[in-house]
């Protein structure tokens, strides 16, 4: 054989590996909305050649191209990342011995190179009959969540699932810091439908059991939920921007902007009444610059908003209540989303704003039963080991532990400014005179009651007012609700210099 012919045949192999698997399996995932791994890749990185490695595992076989997975490092924003894509038309993206071996190879170069990740899934799980060559020894698809667990906090870690994540598979995601799952075909679960109706007896559809949707809504195991495969790789591309390459540096800044014009200002939407709801939103979106919030978990426990923008230009994480939902109150769910955010915003060097409308956490036997305390204590637990620059901002009610879970004046904070329309107590004026004048409102005629508990109510609260708070030193500022933006944006430049060791010791024990 001559050169060119050696050159023709390694060309040809080249391109019959690139087009993946069986073209009756591009046509299905074309009539399921589904892009082909390298196109999906093409969308995801930044224009150009990237590279790939172990492109010819498994060539021999003939019918597994590149083993099913395409692994490289490529550019997000001009900046490095490496990068896994299961190829859904071989083999269902599922795993053999080789495709786990070059998973675990690019993690590790993750790791050397010190750089983002991208877990782009769409498989069906293990391959049965590779299962003694890829499940159990020490470079088998265990070491895949153990490399996961290893690069946890020192590069950022993305998942966007596509497809299927089955079985062991599913904790990919699981130990992502982000998962966008895309509605209609993204799904996650240890246990098929057909094995669960086998094994237990249920009976039930993979949508209402692991479906994109449901871990959105319901498990929390999913943070976004894309409607379609270019939706959710905006969303990833949008995400990253805002994070450094690894937990050494600190996150890009962007040029600054103005927030959007508004008809109606900070004091205008804020209403006098603590019991009357408001929308959080529209505060957060008077305090950013425009167009820079990208929300995580929007759809899973919206009683708390979570998510990263842009103050003059710097990137932060927004923790606030949402009182339009549920009041603003803590719940479980809420305090294990606050959890893991506020983890993951001080991985990577990014200041945290705490907004606080909140009555409290929840009470009742329903959410003791759930382990309330022990959440609540999770999300205490991560918010006071944060060392980032942390900013608390009292916009109205600060009751009991809420005050605690939202980095009140005890836990740190590098600043806690109340709005002229905060109020922090062990609770509001209504539930403080009840507790207290239970007896005596009893025992008084009906038509003294009324009077009596607006007397009461009146005293408590000026024993909370604010500025008696602020002359106390219990919080550093209190300022017109307009001057927000101005204030967080030169205490942030005050800030950026903050290092801190929270305590010596090999780590906590969380509460969860």
């Amino acid at each position: 054989m001559n050169d060119t012919e050696t050159k023709k045949t390694h060309a040809d192999l080249l391109e019959e590996i690139k087009k993946g698997g069986h073209e009756k399996y591009h046509q299905k995932n074309k009539e399921q909305g589904k892009l082909f791994a390298r196109d999906r890749l093409k969308l995801l990185l930044d224009e150009g050649e990237y590279i790939e490695d172990g492109i010819f595992a498994n060539c021999a076989a003939g019918d597994l191209p590149a083993d099913g997975v395409v692994t490289g490092v490529g550019k997000i924003n001009g900046k490095t990342v490496c990068f896994m894509a299961n190829d859904s038309t071989v083999k269902a993206g599922s795993w053999g011995k080789r495709t786990v071996e070059k998973i675990i190879r690019i993690q590790e170069t993750a790791e050397k190179l010190a750089c983002p990740i991208i877990y782009l899934v769409d498989s069906a799980g293990a391959r049965i009959t590779d299962q003694v060559e890829m499940f159990p020894g020490r470079r088998g698809a265990g070491r895949i969540f153990y490399n996961q667990v290893k690069l946890s906090g020192k590069v950022p870690q993305v998942c966007l699932l596509f497809g299927p994540s089955a079985a062991g598979g599913a904790y990919i995601p699981a130990f992502c810091d982000v998962v966008i799952m895309v509605e209609g075909n993204a799904s996650m679960y240890l246990g098929s439908p057909r094995m669960a109706e086998m094994v237990i007896g249920e009976k039930v559809d993979l949508e209402t059991m692991g479906g994109a949707k449901m871990h959105c809504t319901v498990s929390g195991c999913g943070d976004v939920l894309a409607k379609t495969e270019e939706e959710a790789i905006e969303y990833a591309r949008k995400y990253l921007s805002y994070f450094p390459g690894n937990f050494r540096e600190k996150p890009p800044a962007a040029a600054p902007k103005l927030p959007a014009n508004f008809e109606k200002t900070i004091e205008e939407i804020i209403p006098k009444n603590q019991n009357v709801p408001f929308n959080m939103y529209d505060l957060i979106d008077r305090i950013i610059d425009e167009g820079s919030f990208c929300e995580v978990k929007k759809l899973f426990a919206a009683e708390l908003i979570t998510g990263f923008a842009r103050i003059d230009g710097q990137a932060v994480g927004i923790v606030a209540n949402q009182p339009r939902v549920k009041g603003g109150v803590l719940f479980h769910d809420s305090a294990d989303k606050a959890a893991k955010f506020i983890s993951l915003c001080d991985a990577f060097n990014i200041p945290l704003i705490f907004l606080a409308d909140v009555p409290g956490f929840m009470i009742g036997t329903q959410v003791e039963r759930q382990g309330i305390i022990r959440h609540g204590a999770k999300m205490i637990f991560a918010m006071s080991e944060a060392t980032v620059p942390k900013l608390t901002v009292i916009v109205r009610k600060a009751y009991g532990a809420g005050l605690y879970a939202m980095a009140g004046p005890a836990f740190e904070p590098d600043c806690v400014i109340a709005l002229t329309t905060a109020q922090i107590a062990v609770m509001g004026p209504e539930a403080a005179v009840n507790a207290v004048y239970a007896n005596k409102i009893a025992q008084l005629p009906k038509e003294e009651q009324q009077a009596f508990i607006e007397q009461k109510r009146q005293e408590y609260r000026e024993e909370i007012d604010i500025y008696k708070l602020a002359s106390e030193l219990i919080v550093d500022d209190v300022i017109e609700p307009n001057q927000l933006r101005e204030v967080l944006t030169a205490r942030l430049h005050a800030y950026s210099s903050k290092y801190m060791v929270f305590s010596e010791r090999k780590h906590g024990v969380s509460p969860v």
